[in-house]
């Protein structure tokens, strides 16, 4: 009985970590989010590139990123102090690291929901993504708050260091990698969060739905 708890635990935890895996999985890859960007914030006016350009050298940074076995950042158009290259190599073992929570995640997920589906427990979902639902507002508080402060502190969890506070001088790609694009990837991020709880948490309603409908039904005797 003790086990079972635990695997179902194990089963929940693995679960909220795959679907906060997926949604940086997307949001990091999702392209079209800095092409929007590149014109809605003007990015050509604070460089000499072209947008194809300027396209390509940010495709070539998301390959790095990307790209276990790529060990040195050389793009085209842009020189890098080496403070800057070892920030973008700390942030690639960041990408890895997701990328592995989501693949160890992702077979005792599938195992985790089938068996709830199985025994018809899916109601067991309501409450956990009922209060998933939540941080992601939460945090969409704190970002409305104060951006800056928000975008400081999360650099301050995730990096040891400082080099993550680029020099224009020396690091020009950080004038085409403005803070509200980042604050654009934050929202996205969330945003497909609260989607995914959401469709577990109505998934585990429809299944509370249909277990009364069941219970309710009268029995028929065979003849």
């Amino acid at each position: 009985m003790k086990k079972q708890v635990w695997l179902e635990r194990l089963g929940f935890v693995c679960l909220f970590l795959f679907l906060v895996s997926l949604a940086i999985t997307l949001t990091i890859n999702f392209r079209p989010l800095y092409w929007f960007d590149v014109d809605h914030l003007n990015l050509l006016d604070y460089t000499s590139l072209t947008r194809e350009e300027l396209l390509k050298n940010y495709g070539l940074l998301l390959d790095f990123l990307n790209n276990p076995f790529a060990s040195t950042l050389a793009l085209p158009d842009f020189p890098m102090s080496e403070a800057g290259a070892g920030h973008f190599y700390d942030v690639k073992q960041l990408f890895l690291l997701n990328y592995a929570v989501m693949i160890v995640t992702l077979l005792p997920s599938i195992w985790f929901v089938n068996r709830l589906r199985q025994k018809q427990q899916q109601w067991r979902l309501i409450r956990p993504f009922q209060w998933g639902m939540i941080l992601p507002l939460i945090f969409g508080f704190l970002m409305a708050v104060g951006f800056d402060r928000f975008f400081v502190t999360f650099h301050e969890i995730f990096f040891s260091n400082d080099d993550w506070l680029f020099n224009p001088a020396t690091d020009p790609i950080i004038n085409v990698l403005p803070e509200t694009f980042f604050m654009h990837c934050f929202i996205l991020f969330f945003v497909l969060i609260e989607v995914f709880f959401f469709a577990f948490y109505w998934w585990g309603k429809r299944g509370l739905k249909k277990n009364s409908i069941m219970k309710k039904r009268p029995t028929i005797p065979f003849l």
